[in-house]
């Protein structure tokens, strides 16, 4: 089946037809929190096996993976009352301020002896 997302707002609400809508509010953040630690930790894995466990790189099974963790990214955004596009659009005019010319491990370090939170 092939579907075309065509902005973040669709696929937010796309991804809150699949949500469970019977458990409470606390229910909800604590899973969807644990849910996204949950598949960000299945990337990491996943990550570790291509490359300290010498598995073999599959393009599709890290897609998946980020799948999942974007799936709990717009639902916890959903949840709160937040528009993933106005969340994605607020990460990078605060990485354009930290970074006017691009990453820099000079500046990084900077920001850290700065005590900048992280």
């Amino acid at each position: 089946m092939k579907i075309k997302i065509e902005a973040p707002k669709e696929y937010q609400e796309m991804a809150a037809r699949t949500m469970n809508k019977e458990l409470t509010e606390d229910q909800t953040s604590a899973m969807l929190a644990m849910g996204l630690s949950g598949e960000a930790g299945e990337v990491t894995d996943y990550l570790k096996k291509v490359l300290f466990h010498d598995h073999i790189f599959e393009d599709d099974r890290l897609e998946k993976e980020l799948g999942d963790v974007l799936w709990y990214v717009a639902n916890l955004c959903t949840h709160y009352g937040y528009s993933l596009e106005d969340i994605m659009e607020k990460n990078i005019r605060k990485l354009f301020l930290r970074y006017p010319e691009g990453f820099s491990a000079e500046k990084s370090i900077t920001r850290e002896n700065e005590g900048e939170k992280q």
